[in-house]
């Protein structure tokens, strides 16, 4: 998830276990630790783009770090903060280290939440920055925050904050189910033959949902609002694998494709071939575009003859209109 929906659910963590007991400060420090995990990005300064891809969310996302790291920082707080149970602290930073994750694990990308094992759970319930989650967190987390630390209000504002919130992630997974019952019907209606089907929320809410559908030699991608009134569409975009053909063994290709589980296009313009990872789909809702939120293009180093990859800069242009075009979509089609 962004990292103000993180800060606040750290918050709202570090106050249910040490509220009474520090106040705010459990907020703030909860709040730090909300934030923490996510500092793997700062791999993609040192390393190249497959390992930053694969480290992120990976071991500062798991079980290991959530632990280990508790101890850390649960000592060094206790160490100059008044409040010297460390056993208090520990358990603050443990839960707001592991409940971050655990929101992650929820959005398309997942987490490595077992690490060192290679298992990404992912439920693609909830996209990563969703106003319908964070906006009353926040209001509860701050209603919670003028009253004083020991006030029963204090309490039931957190709580509050912490039961919508976890009600709401809930609620994703029948939303989810719901349109992944939609796609299959459209499918089946339409005699589309495919081998699997994907599902995740467009961005900023849960009323509209994408599909990613494999066939032989294309996928098919869709859309899908609950408010929607005509059968659902779906827009055919070859896979085009037989162009990477020379690089099928190479290491960095394989580790790509296996980031992306398999759900990746190549496209090609005039001589630049592009890796375009489906999952995170388009961001564009314009029939048969081929603005990809994740593309990279494929390169070979002349002396070396490996090849590398660079992700293609946004253009905020698209993002702007990508949201005017999202309130249309999702008031149905």
């Amino acid at each position: 998830m962004d990292s103000l929906t993180q800060i606040v659910l750290g918050a709202a963590v570090g106050e249910a276990v040490l509220g009474k007991k520090v106040g705010n400060k459990a907020m703030l420090y909860g709040a730090i630790a909300g934030t923490i995990p996510d500092l793997d990005v700062i791999a993609s300064f040192f390393t190249d783009t497959v390992t930053a891809l694969e480290i992120h969310r990976g071991f500062t996302h798991s079980i290991v770090f959530s632990v280990v790291f508790a101890f850390v920082f649960g000592w060094l707080v206790s160490r100059y903060e008044s409040y010297k149970d460390f056993k208090g602290w520990c358990c603050l930073f443990f839960w707001a280290f592991f409940t971050h994750p655990i929101l992650d694990a929820h959005t398309t990308w997942g987490t490595q939440l077992f690490w060192p094992f290679d298992l990404r759970l992912a439920f693609k319930t909830i996209f990563v920055v969703d106003p319908l989650y964070t906006v009353p967190f926040i209001v509860f987390l701050l209603l919670a925050m003028f009253q004083k630390r020991t006030s029963e209000k204090r309490q039931f504002y957190n709580r509050m904050g912490l039961l919508i919130s976890t009600s709401y992630l809930a609620l994703t997974f029948i939303l989810k189910w719901v349109a992944f019952t939609e796609f299959e019907k459209a499918l089946e209606n339409q005699n589309v033959s495919y081998t699997k089907i994907d599902t995740r929320p467009a961005p900023l809410n849960t009323i509209l949902w994408n599909a990613n559908v494999e066939t032989e030699d294309a996928y098919l991608l869709a859309n899908y609002s609950f408010f929607d009134t005509k059968p659902i569409t779906f827009e055919s975009y070859p896979k085009n694998h037989e162009l990477i053909a020379n690089y099928a063994d190479n290491e960095k290709m394989q580790r790509m494709i296996h980031i992306s589980k398999g759900w990746y296009t190549i496209s090609q313009s005039e001589n630049q071939l592009y890796f375009n990872d489906l999952r995170f789909g388009l961001l564009s809702l314009e029939p048969h575009s081929e603005s990809f939120v994740f593309q990279f293009s494929i390169n070979e180093d002349p002396i070396t003859k490996d090849i590398y990859f660079v992700e293609q800069p946004k253009d905020t242009k698209d993002g702007k209109k990508l949201m005017s075009q999202l309130w249309n979509r999702i008031r149905g089609n």
